[in-house]
C-alpha cells in the first residue's frame, strides 16, 4: 500500500511502531492537517457551523469593530486585514463589505494551509493574498488581525499525574483505527504550575506551545508596527486542570482518538496564556469578556430588527441566528472574546470597563 492509499489511522499506527509512542500534540497535528486537507468541513454538509455562517451579523459586527479603531487612530493607510483560519471567508467577506462603507479598505492577507479552503476563501475575498504561516505576513504597515476559531485547532501537549510524578502523555495504536492516551517516559513536573503539583493522581493539565508561539508573533509585530487584533473562540480564562480535548463529526461530538483524519480536533483556548504573550509583548489588553456580551454592546440586536424589517419573510430566521450568537445557553458565554493592541492606539470598543 502506497503511503498516498494510506488512511491516516494506517499512517499513524506504522509511525508509531517504528518510532514509538508520539504525544498527544502530533497526534493532533497529523489528524487535524489530515483532516483540513481532506474536504471542506463547514456547514450543514460537513462536521461544524461556525459563527460566520450562522449569520452575515457576526462578520458585519467585526466590520464596524475594526472600522471604529481604524477611524479613531487616523484612518492609517496602508494597512492590513490579516485573518488566521478565515474558514470559507465567509466573515472576512462581510466584515470587509461593512468596512467599506466606512472608507476602510485595507490590504487583505490569508494565513491558510487548506488548499480546499483556499479555493473557498478566493472565491468570497478575490484579492486576498495567502501564508502558510504567520511570519509572511507583512512587517511595514499596522495589521488588523482577526482570529476566529483558530487557537482551538493548534495541537495541545497534555500532562498527567501519576504515582512518579507529572509525564507527558503520549498516543499509542488500540485497536481498528483507534487510538489511546497514556503515560510516557518524559517527566514534566517543571511545565506544570507550582499549584497544580500535588493533584491527585490522573489530572491532567494542557499547554498550547503553538498559540504560544503565534501569539508571541503576532503581538511583537503589533508593538513595531501598530494594530490590533482580535481573538474569539471557546476557552478558559485561568489556568485549569482538566482534558479538553475534543472531536466533532456530522455536527455530534465523536470520541477524539478514533479515526483521526475524518473528524474535527480541538482544545479549549487558555486566554490567560494568550493574554500573557501580548502583554510580554508591550501591547495592552482588552476582555476576554462572553461573545453574547460582546456582540450586543456593539449593537447586534439593532442590526438584527434592521435586517428582520427588510426582510420580513426571514425574520424568524434572523430572530433565531442572533440568539444563537449571544445567548448564554447557546455561544453567547461559552465563547470569549478578547482584543490585543498596540501601546497609544484606541481602546477598542464592546468591552466593560
Amino acid at each position: 500500500m502506497s503511503p498516498d492509499t494510506q488512511t491516516t489511522s494506517q499512517r499513524l499506527t506504522h509511525r508509531i511502531e517504528a518510532s514509538g509512542p508520539i504525544s498527544v500534540a502530533e497526534y493532533m497535528r497529523v489528524a487535524n492537517t489530515a483532516y483540513y486537507s481532506r474536504a471542506d468541513p463547514l456547514g450543514a454538509d460537513g462536521d461544524f457551523i461556525t459563527a460566520p455562517e450562522i449569520s452575515q451579523m457576526f462578520g458585519e459586527m467585526i466590520g464596524i469593530w475594526l472600522s471604529d479603531i481604524w477611524l479613531r487612530r487616523g484612518r492609517p493607510s496602508p494597512c492590513y486585514y490579516v485573518e488566521l483560519g478565515p474558514g470559507r471567508g465567509t466573515l472576512a467577506a462581510d466584515a470587509l463589505r461593512t468596512m467599506k462603507r466606512f472608507g476602510f479598505e485595507p490590504q487583505v492577507h490569508f494565513v491558510e494551509n487548506s488548499g480546499v479552503l483556499r479555493e473557498k476563501q478566493l472565491a468570497a475575498v478575490p484579492l486576498a493574498m495567502f501564508h502558510d504561516d504567520v511570519e509572511t505576513v507583512p512587517t511595514d504597515a499596522p495589521l488588523f488581525i482577526v482570529a476566529n476559531e483558530f487557537f482551538d485547532a493548534l495541537p495541545i501537549a497534555q500532562m498527567i499525574a501519576t504515582n512518579a510524578g507529572w509525564h507527558e502523555r503520549v498516543v499509542v495504536p488500540d485497536h481498528s483505527a483507534r487510538f489511546a492516551a497514556m503515560p510516557g517516559p518524559r517527566s514534566t513536573d517543571a511545565l506544570v504550575p507550582k499549584q497544580f503539583r500535588m493533584a491527585s493522581v490522573g489530572s491532567i493539565y494542557e499547554t498550547c506551545p503553538d498559540a504560544a508561539l503565534v501569539m508571541d508573533m503576532l503581538s511583537t509585530r503589533l508593538s513595531g508596527q501598530g494594530g490590533v487584533m482580535l481573538t474569539i473562540d471557546y476557552g478558559y480564562l485561568e489556568p485549569a486542570l482538566g482534558s479538553t480535548l475534543q472531536a466533532v463529526q456530522n455536527h455530534t461530538y465523536a470520541d477524539p482518538f478514533s479515526d483521526p483524519g475524518h473528524c474535527d480536533l480541538t482544545a479549549h483556548v487558555d486566554f490567560h496564556a494568550l493574554s500573557l504573550c501580548a502583554q510580554r509583548s508591550g501591547l495592552d489588553v482588552a476582555g476576554p469578556c462572553d461573545q453574547g456580551a460582546w456582540l450586543s454592546g456593539l449593537g447586534i440586536d439593532q442590526r438584527a430588527m434592521t435586517l428582520a424589517q427588510a426582510n420580513p419573510d426571514r425574520a424568524t430566521e434572523i430572530s433565531d441566528a442572533r440568539n444563537r450568537l449571544v445567548a448564554r445557553e447557546s455561544m453567547g458565554a461559552l465563547f470569549k472574546v478578547m482584543a490585543t493592541y498596540a501601546k497609544g492606539w484606541p481602546e477598542p470598543e464592546g468591552f466593560a470597563r
